[in-house]
């Protein structure tokens, strides 16, 4: 395999063991973002001098870290000190903050050297990464449709083999969305597992995550970014062992519950179905327990709670509204409207729904599900049709009603790239873990990597 789909992992052994240099792998990175991001736009900030100079003091150094001298992208919806951070808003255009969040330091901790910042829509708040102010991220698949969102540009940039590993967000699927849409390895951590300081996440919805390649490279990057930081109101238990041992440990058979039934009432396309049915039929060959069951989180009520507290988000920058997309600026407005009480009652609702469904895991220990409900679909796609900013929020649903599900209770998740449809998309399928249960998803996920190997599958671009 190429050095530039090669596994981070196994890019840093070759850099311990003298093979490659730390200069070598970021030189390679910057040509190819130089020559196939034009077609793309999965970068908003290239970090092009400032990489090598890093590269060549990784070089210099005898650093320890798990990823020493490897290259990484961080998604733009996170500050990092002394590099633009423009949350994809106009209002941002210029921001270079003067301090990492937690996890950005926790990534150059572990050696990483960071090649940029990869494209998102405004806030974060769709799943399309369609921005006002930095464009439209292209699919690498198909340049016509969307790489999904809201990290779609690390997504994309990993599918085509400009970063080997990238950070994303996830706080209703962020992560899982564009990982199947572009048919790589995504994984939503437990709520507490990663600490999002030293901002607040709103009612515990988002976090930062891996996409990868490999489950190897996603779990090692979890030991990286996961821990308690001072003050985190949410704390996931530490895990038995390091995250990195999981994807070498069988993972036994599982009881493992399929459902093609989403928690809101909108139509399942045909080939996320196929995708959904063939991963079942994997996964009986492969020896577990594999039957029909859906959580009871239909009809639960979910989606117009979840927007009530969704909607907020927007309105806790400190900027005028003006400044934000129309869709953004919608959600300000209907925000402000709702009164303390509304919001309250919302998160009431969230909580007591998600005790509800996760009490289902006591009797499973996966559920699988399509990750998304429509295969990649055309870039604009989201605003076709639509007028106002709830009702535009609420077209998002029809494409991602399986994965916030898992932000609302907490839950780890991830999309396993194993189906393309005859058009030569990627469809992906979601599996749910229990509370705390990053290390069974990891063990199962590598059981399904090694059944049926997807790295090898390259967008054509790439």
């Amino acid at each position: 395999m190429e050095l530039a789909f090669l596994p981070a992992t196994e890019q840093a052994r070759l850099i311990r063991d003298g093979e490659v240099t730390a200069l070598e792998l970021a030189e390679l990175y910057l040509e190819r973002i130089d020559r196939i991001d034009p077609e793309l736009n999965s970068f908003v900030t290239v970090r092009g001098e400032e990489a090598l100079e890093d590269a060549r003091a990784a070089d210099a150094s005898q650093g320890d870290g798990p990823f020493h001298g490897v290259p990484i992208a961080v998604k733009d919806l996170t500050a990092t000190k002394g590099i633009r951070t423009t949350y994809s808003s106009r209002a941002f255009a210029d921001n270079v903050p003067d301090f990492d969040t937690a996890v950005v330091r926790r990534l150059r901790e572990a050696g990483f050297v960071i090649l940029g910042k990869t494209n998102t829509p405004e806030f974060g708040t769709v799943a399309f990464t369609e921005s006002e102010l930095n464009g439209a991220t292209r699919n690498p698949w198909n340049p016509e449709r969307t790489p999904g969102g809201s990290s779609g540009g690390a997504a994309a940039a990993l599918a085509a083999g400009l970063v080997p590993l990238a950070h994303g967000t996830d706080g209703g699927g962020s992560i899982r969305i564009p990982a199947s849409c572009c048919g790589v390895f995504g994984l939503k951590p437990t709520r507490g597992r990663v600490s999002s300081a030293p901002f607040p996440s709103l009612e515990g919805l988002s976090t930062s995550g891996p996409i990868t390649r490999s489950v190897a490279d996603a779990a090692t990057f979890l030991d990286v970014v996961a821990g308690y930081e001072p003050g985190d109101p949410w704390w996931a238990p530490p895990p038995e062992r390091p995250f990195a041992n999981e994807p070498g440990t069988p993972p036994g058979r599982l009881r493992i519950a399929v459902t093609a039934e989403p928690p809101l009432d909108v139509p399942v396309h045909a080939d996320c179905k196929a995708a959904l049915e063939a991963a079942a039929e994997l996964l009986a060959n492969l020896g577990h327990e594999v039957f029909e069951a859906t959580p009871p989180w239909t009809g639960a009520g979910l989606l117009d709670a979840f927007i009530t507290v969704w909607q907020v988000s927007p309105a806790l920058y400190p900027v005028d509204p003006e400044l934000l997309t129309p869709l953004n600026r919608g959600l300000v407005e209907s925000a402000r409207k709702s009164s303390a009480a509304d919001y309250a009652q919302a998160a009431f609702h969230l909580q007591t729904a998600s005790r509800r469904i996760v009490a289902f895991w006591q009797q499973v220990d996966i559920v699988l599900t399509p990750t998304l409900a429509l295969p990649p679909v055309p870039i604009g796609w989201q605003e076709e049709g639509v007028d106002g900013a709830i009702e535009q929020l609420r077209r998002n649903t029809v494409f991602t009603p399986f994965t916030a599900i898992a932000n609302l209770t907490g839950l780890p998740a991830l999309s396993v790239p194993l189906h393309w449809s005859s058009e030569g998309l990627p469809i992906g399928v979601q599996a749910i873990g229990p509370p705390a249960g990053e290390g069974v998803l990891l063990r199962l996920a590598a059981q399904v990597e090694e059944a049926r190997p997807w790295a090898a599958r390259r967008p054509p671009i790439a």
